[in-house]
């Protein structure tokens, strides 16, 4: 059997509501984001009874730990990025499926309906700081998830046995194209010392994948009276929590230190290549470190360098990520350090973009998942 498309399937406890997606990562544009569509398939007595289906893509930002929620604090915060009612459905032109769609629709009976959902390319992407070792429940950062339940209305409290949830990712690819190499030189002199020390930091390029390795040109150019050391090359992951003023910190991913071609004596110079590659099975159980929203049981990366369309323009509930390479330069007790630092951009590369068409007579390769509790409230698994 050929299996040409994979398809998503989660259903309430009840049974009643069925969801249908055909993948559950979401791609970030920056002019746009795709569209999140799928199915759902209802049962005989909710049709019969006319019952109201709502589905909705919700934002969660947590942005503090779940066991320091004591005497009704809340670290939690839910956006709705989009809602409607999907049955029954409005008196309105029908939007354009998507080939996915309309198998599913053939496939599943007259009991099946589509949805669509948009959001807007501002929203935050789906990151996540990891735990400690000895931390438990929800991670901090932020993830999405389409909610699908039968209620009243848009906003009526949801009730455990009629809704079904499924956890997605807004994700960014890598640009097609390489920017300019960086390279920086930065240069030292010291008080009651003549002469200044010259430090050139060049990578081979700008933009990287995960996994791949990172290769850091030194050139020292000593004119000064003081003695190198001691070389340290670090790559440093920056996280900015925008909701906190000083939501800024830095982690370090990844580092070599080496004496060796030291110590540099005064009018020397020396150039050297070292090679760094920041992962994620390096960093395990460090808490703070920025990583890719994931779902269950899975293995995910070091999070992506979040790119933004204007810089200006930061969603309060984000999370933005960046990376340099920084290089010191040890001159002892008294002569203190010289540093230079290059950002760089670290990304996942886009897939083939040779899209599979869906034929009519392909078969589907159908992943359920267990739907046993319900919100974050009500304590629903969402992932």
């Amino acid at each position: 059997m050929v299996v040409n498309f994979k398809v998503f399937k989660k259903s309430s406890p009840n049974g009643k509501v069925t969801m249908y997606m055909g993948k559950r990562e979401f791609v970030d544009h920056l002019s746009a984001v795709e569209p999140i569509d799928g199915v759902i398939v209802l049962d005989d007595e909710y049709i019969g009874e006319q019952r109201r289906i709502f589905g909705q893509v919700v934002c969660s930002f947590r942005y503090g730990r779940e066991e320091d929620e004591v005497m009704g604090l809340n670290f939690q915060k839910e956006l709705y990025l989009a809602s409607e009612m999907i049955f029954p459905s409005k008196e309105k032109s029908n939007p354009s499926l998507t080939k996915l769609q309309e198998r599913l629709l053939k496939k599943l009976g007259p009991n099946a309906f589509p949805f669509t959902f948009t959001i807007q390319p501002s929203a935050p992407a789906s990151i996540t700081l990891q735990q400690g070792a000895d931390e438990e429940g929800d991670p901090c950062g932020v993830q999405y998830f389409v909610k699908i339940f039968a209620g009243e209305s848009e906003s009526d409290r949801t009730h455990r046995r009629s809704t079904v949830t499924l956890g997605i990712r807004k994700i960014q690819y890598a640009p097609t194209k390489q920017g300019a190499q960086p390279c920086t030189v930065v240069r030292k002199d010291f008080m009651l010392s003549p002469g200044e020390l010259e430090l050139e930091v060049t990578l081979d390029k700008q933009l990287y994948n995960h996994g791949e390795r990172i290769g850091v040109n030194i050139c020292i150019r000593n004119n000064s009276n003081k003695v190198v050391k001691k070389i340290k090359a670090m790559v440093q992951q920056g996280v900015d929590v925008v909701l906190f003023q000083n939501g800024q910190y830095r982690n370090t991913v990844a580092s070599m230190e080496t004496s060796e071609g030291c110590p540099i004596q005064p009018g020397s110079s020396m150039q050297k290549v070292m090679y760094l590659t920041p992962t994620i099975s390096s960093n395990k159980f460090r808490r703070g470190i920025a990583l890719e929203g994931q779902f269950k049981n899975t293995n995910g990366n070091l999070a992506s360098t979040t790119l933004l369309a204007n810089p200006e323009q930061r969603d309060a509930f984000g999370i933005i990520v960046s990376y340099a390479v920084k290089v010191k330069l040890f001159l002892g007790a008294l002569g203190g350090e010289v540093s230079a630092e290059l950002p760089f951009v670290l990304m996942n590369p886009r897939p083939n973009t040779k899209a599979r068409l869906v034929q009519a007579d392909s078969q589907a390769d159908v992943e359920t998942f267990r739907q046993d509790t319900i919100d974050r409230d009500m304590s629903v698994d969402c992932y």
